[in-house]
């Protein structure tokens, strides 16, 4: 695998030999000063050019880069696939993911100046590599402050609580129904985004909330003790109902540890009855489905 110098010095020496790319920066993990650091961690680059046409026109450039293994173009997906809504303008901006055959992996990103001007200084993620005509300004040491914990309200608390509890009845209709593929849906997109806000919570209280937990909660385990982090593991799941039952009552049990100290640190109070309500119907289905 090429080093990280190889592939810096790459990135900047085809931006300095090609005239329509004026500068280059540098966002995400690889300038984080939190983030823990590996070979597989991604190279977030923005070229800002002149144009975009002729970089979408001829994609043979990209082979400057290395020999790949695959390519996404999710701007283009967006477009033409239609699943995200999104309708980009590539004479803007447009996005290449690159994984490499020597395993690094670029994320590579092209935008006119005017929009530059405004991304650059969105994300505090972000270092200048290269500025051939000083158009973009100087900026602070990049932070990952932009993701930090933020403090809930007692509001963002009950929301939370409320649709964690009120969405289970939808996991448990479905194990009645054997729709695996809603039951998977509703506990893990669904409920378990509402469990990672509680843990996020609580990790803040431990912690102070001058910190973020990654993408996905990726740095749970970094944060919460090892029987907490056990237990949150065990809300995952086979496919078997028996075993969704067992990740279920073990993520209810979860929640509850973690929302009733995030009450008591905040002196937020927690609505016990939401929590009985959703119990008493879960076991009544349960028992309904397991003769």
């Amino acid at each position: 695998m090429r080093t990280e110098k190889q592939m810096t010095d790459l990135i900047l020496n085809i931006a300095k030999e090609d005239e329509r790319i004026r500068a280059v920066y540098m966002n995400g993990s690889r300038t984080n000063p939190n983030a823990r650091k590996d070979t597989y961690q991604d190279y977030d680059i923005v070229y800002v050019v002149t144009e975009t046409d002729s970089f979408i026109t001829d994609k043979s450039w990209i082979m400057n880069f290395g020999n790949p293994l695959i390519v996404q173009e999710p701007d283009w997906n967006d477009n033409y696939a239609g699943n995200s809504g999104e309708i980009h303008d590539f004479s803007i901006r447009y996005v290449w993911l690159i994984l490499f055959d020597d395993g690094n992996r670029i994320d590579l990103s092209i935008e006119i100046q005017q929009e530059a001007a405004e991304n650059f200084l969105k994300d505090k993620l972000t270092v200048l590599l290269l500025d051939k005509d000083g158009m973009l300004p100087v900026i602070a040491k990049p932070s990952d402050e932009d993701y930090y914990i933020k403090k809930p309200t007692q509001n963002n608390y009950w929301a939370c609580c409320n649709n964690f509890w009120w969405c289970l009845n939808n996991v448990a209709k479905g194990i009645a129904r054997d729709e695996l593929s809603y039951v998977m849906h509703m506990f893990h997109e669904v409920v378990r985004g509402d469990l990672h806000a509680m843990l996020n919570w609580y990790i803040g209280t431990q912690y102070g909330f001058a910190l973020s937990t990654g993408k996905a909660g990726k740095y749970f385990k970094k944060y919460l003790s090892d029987d907490l982090y056990q237990q949150y593991c065990k809300t995952y799941s086979a496919s078997d109902y028996r075993d969704i039952w067992a990740a279920v009552f073990t993520m209810c049990d979860l929640f509850h540890i973690l929302a009733l100290s995030v009450a008591e640190h905040f002196g937020f109070s927690y609505r016990q009855t939401e929590e009985n309500g959703i119990r008493k119907y879960l076991n009544r289905v349960k028992s309904d489905c397991i003769k």
